[in-house]
């Protein structure tokens, strides 16, 4: 390995603001059963930990669908919802298109690691960032451990052929910067995203990002 660097994305909260899609969709399946629905402030602490953690967590807690069969089917029931809503109104946090563009030009490896689920991690990538060349790009899969598991950055940056301490790792949650430190990659925290600043201090962020160009000043 050589001191080549490299940078690895967080997807929701980070590159992308899917919190109006997510949030919807979540509201649907809570309607569908006749459940009360959530604002789309409150679906904040709701994402991150992946799919099968948010379905849980939206219902009420003595309602809340026990692990297993009971999981799985509303699991469905959401992921067929989100499927109607994910390109309703995501969009690109406003910067992010000029950091990829610095990025590139400057020949700076990119890739994403995300708790979405893998599929709808790679239809977001091709569908909002598919201007871009893309290293590596991991969702939650079968049989890997979720964030903030180290395994996916490990596996990431060994595809990418970085070594883990020359990655530097953008996420908008607790979630990411356990990740980042777990790994042993840069913990870097974005302003803009769905958790709060103090959150990702008091989680390990090595310094806070308050718009995607200062990413550069660290590279």
């Amino acid at each position: 390995m050589s001191d080549q660097k490299a940078v690895i994305f967080d997807l929701d909260g980070t590159l992308l603001d899917t919190l109006q899609d997510l949030a919807d969709s979540g509201n649907a399946v809570l309607e569908a059963r006749g459940f009360p629905t959530h604002s789309k402030d409150d679906y904040r602490t709701f994402i991150g930990n992946g799919m099968i953690n948010l379905v849980r967590d939206i219902f009420p807690g003595e309602h809340r669908p026990a692990e297993g069969e009971e999981t799985e089917i509303v699991l469905e029931e959401y992921r067929a919802a989100y499927g109607r809503n994910w390109q309703n109104t995501t969009v690109l946090f406003p910067g992010i298109a000029e950091l990829l563009e610095s990025l590139t030009e400057q020949q700076i490896p990119i890739g994403v690691l995300s708790n979405k689920a893998h599929d709808f991690t790679l239809k977001c990538v091709e569908a909002f960032l598919g201007d871009w060349e893309w290293s590596v790009i991991l969702g939650a899969r079968d049989g890997i451990p979720k964030k903030p598991d180290p395994a996916g950055a490990v596996e990431a940056a060994a595809s990418m052929g970085v070594d883990l301490g020359n990655i530097w790792y953008l996420g908008d949650s607790d979630v990411d910067m356990f990740t980042a430190k777990n790994s042993g990659m840069h913990a870097v925290g974005v302003s803009w995203g769905f958790r709060p600043v103090e959150e990702l201090r008091e989680c390990g962020a090595e310094v806070i990002l308050e718009q995607p160009g200062d990413l550069l000043n660290l590279l």
